[in-house]
């Protein structure tokens, strides 16, 4: 069984991350600080469901300032400059938010069906994950990369396509050795599941984790052009 202490760290660590979410949410809606590029308004509280404080930390200091409400307020035409550790990091986050909400719909999607191989959900929980997470990926990638170059809709799949499987993979790499451990070492019988809160805080680490293995491929990627600087 999980221990209590662990449950009560879940449900503190996913409560905090909620709170978080709703709280950037909140801002952008609410209080009118929409960002120029819309997905970034889902990319926001996505990622601070694993990244809690530290999502909104950044939004604050560089998400909040794209908008046009906080340089009104400001009374400039630019938003301050990001440096360039910034610049990696949102594009990691941008991937990390499609990830995220393919895991997420993944895992329920698993365990409603009950699908398993010899007995555990770990491996179709990882092909689906992997799917879904690829295919909104890309359609998070190209809503970004079609306004910013001007592109038509097949054009711009086929750049967010470039811009993101190496991106997503290297996310995923991550992701994917944690639950491997999470199934196969830490918590073998009984496995964790959906439905319980530890399960979702071993995901919010394996976010953490892809998050930081997804970081060299983004510097990569940024270098070479393939993918925008954000």
């Amino acid at each position: 069984m999980t221990p209590q202490w662990l449950s009560i760290l879940a449900v503190m660590s996913l409560s905090i991350a909620g709170l978080c979410a709703v709280a950037i949410l909140a801002d952008t809606y609410l209080l009118g600080y929409r960002q120029p590029m819309r997905i970034m308004e889902a990319v926001w509280p996505v990622t601070a469901l694993y990244a809690g404080p530290v999502a909104v930390w950044a939004y604050l200091r560089f998400g909040r300032p794209m908008t046009d409400r906080w340089k009104r307020r400001h009374d400039v035409d630019q938003p301050p400059d990001k440096p360039h550790w910034a610049s990696i990091g949102l594009g990691v986050s941008h991937c990390g938010a499609g990830c995220t909400l393919g895991d997420i719909i993944a895992a329920f999607v698993v365990f409603a069906l009950g699908l398993q191989v010899a007995g555990s959900a770990l491996i179709p929980e990882l092909i689906g994950d992997y799917v879904l997470a690829l295919l909104l990926g890309i359609l998070f990638q190209y809503a970004a990369i079609a306004p910013m170059r001007k592109l038509g809709l097949r054009d711009g799949l086929i750049a967010a396509a470039k811009a993101d499987i190496l991106s997503l993979t290297a996310f995923e790499v991550g992701l994917f050795i944690w639950m491997i451990l999470v199934s196969t070492v830490f918590f073998t019988h009984p496995h964790l599941h959906p439905v319980e809160a530890t399960y979702w805080f071993m995901m919010q680490i394996g976010m953490l984790l892809g998050f930081a293995t997804a970081w060299p491929a983004n510097v990569w990627l940024i270098r070479r052009g393939i993918k925008e600087a954000m």
